[in-house]
């Protein structure tokens, strides 16, 4: 079991020719993912082979879905042209779209997120700016290694890229059903509280792991959200306890107002729903490690 991406979804890379699109639908293919086609108006009716895997070019998602039955597609294109690609993706009804895409302006963001939320929200949006969702041993859609866990029963949701990668490798022993990287900008599409739900649901998820980082109040809505609606075990880490006040880092939604933003508020703010926060990944990782023992 997964949520969002199984082994029978069936995905269509938007940007397949361009070299990180290509780049990364061999890496797909690679590790089992179903992937049917891309998209590239101007590059329609032609095939791409990929180690002897021949995928067919549509001119746009529509068609796409229409010829083989694709339900995600993942975005690889250049920032200035995200927003036309997520529409287009909104436009064809898909029902996840998974947007890697870094640098994508915010204003751009917020009027494609707005545009589905008017359309009813047909598709589910994850990032920009983000690595993807893997369930691992089954399929793996965006740029989240596949080799460094195998399938289990941890449920991940992660801000952050690099620290998705170190905690499915902490824990590979005992494995994940779904790893979804959400993107660390100021908007996103699918957030913390959004894969806490779906996990929460998922008969096969026993207990999840979500990383967060400075910045921004996600993490004290999603505790909020544990508060009310969460009976699995939950363990936190916020990424930044060493972060210099004052100072603007990394990723785009990295923005302390005051106290509220800071690793130490979003810690205490977990922490008092009962979720257990890890100082380090390793930590985080113990913890999670100690819940499972005992499962």
């Amino acid at each position: 079991m997964a949520i969002w991406l199984t082994k029978e979804s069936k995905v269509i890379v938007q940007g397949m020719t361009g070299s990180e699109g290509s780049k990364h639908t061999r890496r797909m293919l690679a590790a089992g993912t179903n992937v049917v086609g891309g998209v590239n108006p101007r590059k329609a009716g032609t095939t791409v082979d990929f180690d002897g895997t021949e995928l067919p070019v549509f001119a746009s998602v529509a068609d796409a879905m229409r010829e083989t039955g694709a339900d995600v597609t993942v975005i690889f294109v250049p920032p200035q042209f995200t927003k036309g690609a997520v529409v287009e993706a909104i436009d064809a009804q898909i029902p996840l779209a998974v947007v890697i895409t870094e640098g994508v302006p915010v204003h751009d963001t917020a009027s494609f997120w707005a545009y589905n939320v008017a359309k009813g929200e047909q598709t589910r949006i994850i990032g920009p700016n983000c690595p993807g969702i893997a369930s691992p041993g089954a399929s793996n859609a965006g740029i989240i290694p596949a080799d460094i866990t195998g399938s289990g029963r941890i449920g991940l949701v992660s801000k952050s890229g690099t620290l998705t990668y170190q905690m499915m490798y902490e824990l590979r022993d005992i494995g994940f059903s779904t790893c979804v990287g959400i993107g660390g900008d100021p908007i996103i599409g699918t957030t913390h509280i959004d894969a806490l739900a779906a996990f929460e649901a998922d008969p096969e998820t026993d207990a999840i792991v979500m990383i967060g980082e400075i910045g921004g109040d996600a993490e004290e809505r999603a505790a909020d959200f544990i508060k009310d609606n969460v009976t699995k075990p939950v363990v936190g880490y916020i990424a930044g306890f060493t972060a210099p006040p004052g100072k603007t880092m990394g990723h785009a939604g990295a923005i302390i107002s005051g106290s509220a933003g800071t690793a130490e508020a979003k810690q205490q703010a977990l922490e008092a729903v009962g979720v257990k926060v890890g100082k380090t990944p390793t930590e985080t990782a113990k913890l999670m490690r100690e819940l499972m023992s005992g499962r």
